[in-house]
């Protein structure tokens, strides 16, 4: 037992069951699994918030809120989602730069890495690089308030765009923050459910990287109707279609990976093919808003909250649902309800699309988002989407009930019960302390499916199970 500042207990390893998730701790799983249930929580306060937004906006007029509250309610959505879809699958499943650079087991060279630890180090290294920024921007913004400079007014000669420039030059990079992790479970479990080796693997870390790049030099599409110099536009619209090619890689590395595989369609591979549906959506429709004229007519319509969403929530929800279903034996040592979870998984998927695709065509005729207000003839079909809004929500209170049913009641799992070869899957369920009782050798690929007599990595017995000890 170690104690900290004010003698609180830091770490307990005789702590076992449910009580090591509401304890201080220092194991790296026991921290990931807490981050993972505060996210949830949150994520589930946010969906309420969703589900006020659209019964004010389930028929036309006001109904229950003003506009000012409808404002506020939208702002504390849209803030408690974007930090859900940062923190949770970064914090919950991986985290630290330093971690994969220099504490990788012997053998583990660049070419065996699994898929989604290259993909949270590209996160990683986004979030370092670019995070700054948004503190730059409100550093300046406290600088004009309390301070007295003029950077952004106007009228005394300050430059409003430049806000929105160095806003814009984090908030952009910061999409693929909450994107590329979850492309990399996607690849991680479609490549074990497949049972196939990763199709173009390095193809797959190219494209994250290229993602990462070009991140970084598209960030004015988002300010094609500001008012800021017409000669950005074009450069802007280049970089911003330029990205689709390395998003096109990761795309094809997925789909490569299933063809003629030997699918396993259990909970976490469902969930993985419905990233792979909804980010193919996500990018088509993204290529519109990249475009400068149109752009000016879909700009601030519910065609941006339908395309952001199936980017967002598509890929990186879904496949925070994917990561849990997969790593979830794991974490817990026991099985969650198979069919209870198809249950969540298809009446998720189903209220997912059917309550953003209508938003698309609601964009096309002018609806504007951030209103809480619309004209009557688009009654019917905000009508239809409330409704699909309330299954989507309802679909999050299944998966709730089976999480806590499962993790006090499942059926005890076997170390390894999807036969993985990567070597979170070579030790026991949920792993103790350490993990391994002495560092693992990688000797092979994490994804040599089919390949005779290929193993990913060996466990060395304990020195005194050897007879070596002393």
């Amino acid at each position: 037992m170690v104690r900290g500042w004010f003698g609180l207990e830091l770490r307990r390893y005789d702590v076992t069951g449910w009580r090591r998730y509401i304890s201080f701790d220092t194991d790296h799983m026991v921290i990931g699994v807490q981050y993972l249930l505060t996210m949830v929580a949150l994520f589930f306060i946010a969906g309420l918030l969703a589900l006020l937004m659209r019964w004010e906006l389930a028929s036309a007029g006001r109904d229950l809120m003003s506009p000012s509250t409808y404002n506020n309610i939208m702002s504390l959505h849209g803030a408690i989602m974007i930090f859900v879809a940062v923190v949770t699958i970064v914090g919950g499943f991986g985290n630290f730069i330093v971690t994969i650079v220099t504490m990788r087991a012997p053998g583990m060279n660049w070419g065996r890495l699994p898929i989604f630890a290259w993909a949270i180090l590209f996160t990683s290294l986004l979030s370092f690089i670019f995070t700054q920024f948004i503190a730059l921007a409100m550093f300046l913004v406290l600088m004009d308030r309390v301070v007295g400079t003029v950077l952004f007014d106007a009228s005394a000669g300050g430059d409003p765009l430049l806000y929105q420039h160095v806003f814009w030059f984090y908030s952009h990079p910061a999409v693929y923050v909450m994107v590329l992790p979850g492309l990399g479970i996607t690849l991680e479990v479609l490549s074990h459910f497949s049972r196939k080796p990763l199709f173009a693997y390095w193809s797959a870390v190219g494209g994250m990287a290229g993602i990462s790049v070009l991140s970084a030099v598209v960030w004015a599409h988002h300010m094609f109707t500001s008012g800021m110099a017409s000669f950005l536009e074009r450069p802007f619209l280049i970089t911003t279609e330029l990205i689709s090619i390395p998003t096109g890689l990761v795309f094809l590395s997925a789909v490569g990976t299933i063809w003629r595989g030997r699918l396993r369609m259990r909970v976490p591979m469902l969930s993985a093919l419905a990233v792979v549906f909804n980010f193919l959506i996500g990018g088509i429709t993204g290529v519109f808003l990249s475009d400068g004229p149109v752009d000016r007519q879909l700009h601030d319509t519910y065609f941006v909250v339908a395309h952001f969403h199936y980017t967002i929530v598509g890929t990186g929800i879904f496949a925070l649902f994917a990561g849990i279903y997969y790593w979830f034996r794991k974490m817990t040592g026991r099985i969650y309800h198979e069919g209870l979870g198809r249950l969540h998984f298809w009446s998720l998927f189903v209220g997912f699309n059917i309550t953003f695709v209508p938003m698309f065509w609601l964009g096309m005729q002018g609806m504007n988002r951030r209103i809480a207000d619309y004209l009557p003839d688009l009654d019917g079909l905000n009508q239809f989407t409330s409704i699909s809004v309330f299954l989507l929500g309802a679909s999050f209170l299944i998966f709730i009930y089976n999480l806590l049913w499962s993790w006090r009641a499942g059926t005890r799992v076997a170390t390894n019960p999807w036969e993985a070869r990567t070597l979170e899957w070579q030790t026991a369920s949920p792993p103790p302390h350490g993990n391994f009782p002495e560092v693992p050798q990688v000797v092979g690929g994490p994804y040599d499916y089919g390949v005779e007599g290929s193993v990913h990595g060996r466990i060395p017995l304990p020195a005194s199970a050897e007879g070596g000890g002393s």
